[in-house]
This record gives C-alpha cells, sequence and structure tokens, in this order.
C-alpha cells in the first residue's frame, strides 16, 4: 500500500543535505542597501568593511580597506570641530586649539615680543585646517574660540574605538546551495563564528592632557536577513550544525528559522552584528552604536516530493 514519509524520516533527510561549511559571495545590492542605512567604519577602523570570502581567513578580503566614517551615520568624531566637512581633533599638541570659525588652529606664541601692547597676547594661528603652509603670529586681545578647552570624552572614545577592530560576522547557515537544497517548511539554522573580535568584549581606552577615556565593545544582537523579507534576531552566535548531532533535522536551540521557508526559491541570506560601545571618563560616560554586516550566503529550497509506488 503507497505511504507518505513519516515526519520523523523528513527531519533525518534535511540532515544529510545540511551543511556544515561557510563560503560568504560578493556582497550585492541587498547588503549595500543596508550599508547604506548606516552601516559604516569608524575614522581610523579600516578593517570593518571588510567582507568574509574565505572561511580561513578571519575578515577575509584586504584588511588595509575601508570606508571611513561614523558608525551608523555619525560623522565618526565628537562633531565639535570640522574644517571643509572633515572632523579633526580640537587639540594638537603642536598646533594647539582649533577655532571653528576660522579653521585655524592657535596656540601662545613663545616669547611674546617686548613691544606688545597691554592686554594683547600674539598667537601662532595654523589655517586651512592644520594645513603647516599656512601660519601667521596675529595678536588677539582675548584668546579665540575653543582656546583651552578641555579634550572631549566623547573624542577620546572614538579615538580608542578606532584602536581596535570589530571585525563582521562569519556567518553560516544550513542548508547552504552550494552542498545542497532544503525542503520547503524545514528549519533553517544559522550561526556565527564566536570570539572577541566578533561578538566582544573589547576593552581599548585613549588618554589626552590627564583625561582617560575607557571603552568596552560588545554585541548586543546579531540580526539575520532571511532573503524573503523576514529577520531572525539572535543574542548569540547559535550553535554550528551538525548533521550527525543528536538534534540533526531539528531546530536549533538558540538561532533559527524554525518555521523554514513557506515557497521553493534561492534566498541570500546575511547577518548584522550590532554593537554598544559604552566609554566612561572625566565623571561622564556614554555609548556609541555600531554595526557590521556579512557577506552574501545563498540557500536553495525545493518542494518535497513524495514517492509512491
Amino acid at each position: 500500500m503507497p505511504s507518505a514519509p513519516r515526519p520523523a524520516r523528513l527531519l533525518a533527510a534535511i540532515g544529510v543535505v545540511l551543511a556544515l561549511a561557510v563560503a560568504a559571495a560578493p556582497p550585492t545590492a541587498t547588503v549595500a542597501a543596508a550599508r547604506e542605512g548606516g552601516i559604516e567604519c569608524p575614522i581610523g577602523q579600516n578593517d570593518c568593511d571588510v567582507w568574509d570570502d574565505d572561511p580561513g581567513t578571519p575578515g577575509g578580503g584586504n584588511p588595509g580597506g575601508g570606508n571611513p566614517g561614523g558608525g551608523d551615520g555619525s560623522s565618526g568624531g565628537s562633531g565639535t570641530c570640522q574644517y571643509q566637512g572633515e572632523v579633526l581633533p580640537c587639540y594638537d599638541a603642536d598646533l594647539g586649539w582649533f577655532n571653528n570659525g576660522d579653521g585655524c588652529y592657535y596656540k601662545l606664541a613663545q616669547p611674546q615680543p617686548e613691544d606688545t601692547p597691554e592686554g594683547i597676547q600674539w598667537y601662532v594661528a595654523t589655517c586651512n585646517g592644520g594645513d603647516l603652509g599656512s601660519v601667521d603670529t596675529v595678536p588677539l586681545a582675548e584668546p579665540p574660540p575653543g582656546y583651552g578647552a578641555p579634550p572631549d570624552p566623547e573624542e577620546l572614545a572614538r579615538r580608542a574605538l578606532a584602536s581596535i577592530s570589530l571585525l563582521p560576522p562569519r556567518a553560516a547557515i544550513a542548508p547552504r546551495k552550494d552542498v545542497g537544497p532544503g525542503l520547503v517548511g524545514l528549519p533553517v539554522w544559522m550561526w556565527a563564528s564566536p570570539g572577541e573580535s566578533y561578538f566582544g568584549t573589547l576593552k581599548a581606552s585613549a588618554s589626552d592632557r590627564g583625561l582617560t577615556v575607557s571603552i568596552a565593545a560588545k554585541v548586543d544582537k546579531i540580526v539575520w536577513d532571511m532573503g524573503n523579507g523576514d529577520k531572525v534576531t539572535c543574542h548569540g552566535p547559535g550553535t554550528p550544525y551538525d548533521p550527525q548531532g543528536p538534534k540533526a533535522g531539528g531546530p536549533s536551540p538558540d538561532c533559527g528559522y524554525d518555521g523554514g521557508y513557506a515557497k521553493a526559491d534561492t534566498y541570500e541570506i546575511f547577518a548584522t552584528t550590532h554593537w554598544n560601545v559604552h566609554w566612561t571618563g572625566g565623571n561622564q560616560s556614554g555609548d556609541i552604536p555600531q554595526t557590521r554586516t556579512s557577506g552574501i550566503i545563498q540557500v536553495q529550497i525545493d518542494e518535497l516530493q513524495v514517492v509512491t509506488r
């Protein structure tokens, strides 16, 4: 008598085609659009914009690449000192303090001229955003705006952030197209490489003129775009799929698309880690959000075919 396969056999069958290996494809327009929504590198951190194209090479790609800018659309600095759209340090040990009003750094001239009128001080002004080709000595009755300002703690926090590497997740799924198809309605497992550079906690500090700011960066969540409009949020790297393990064929214990896909197709999946960088220093504290996005992984889903005799 003809009979349909039992669900347990179907789950066991999917264990044969699910995969462990990962090879992320180059970013597509989908990921590019996500990146335009605020997935950026902080200033000086040039390895966050790298795609994992080799499971044996953490981060993949060219570690010297990157796109300077502020994470989640920020300017990457404190935002208080800029010249022609470029964020500059508000203080430079050689040039002095920056004045946003005219784009010049100022420091007291040493020594002061002997014939300086009372109430006047001479300042060395290095203008055009610190261009050393534009230096002059000017007399002023009052210090220019910004002169003598203490270090900005958030600017120091971003300087500390630029000294560490928040790597994009090395994402993996089972099933995966280049290994074998999955089936409509069966679970999909997702996971990413664990480790401090991928999930934290990473710590660093930066100091300037007696002020030290410390940061601690960790991932709050990882959001998986399933390629069909659905998103799955996990709060850890997930569990790698083991086709021989006791949970083979069932749902992931901590990061999965349990209901599976509703129709046959090829789907493009990518993951985004959401970091929070908490900083403290100078009797102040704050948070700097950051995001990092993986490359594309394809999953092929087929219809379940029931064979009768």
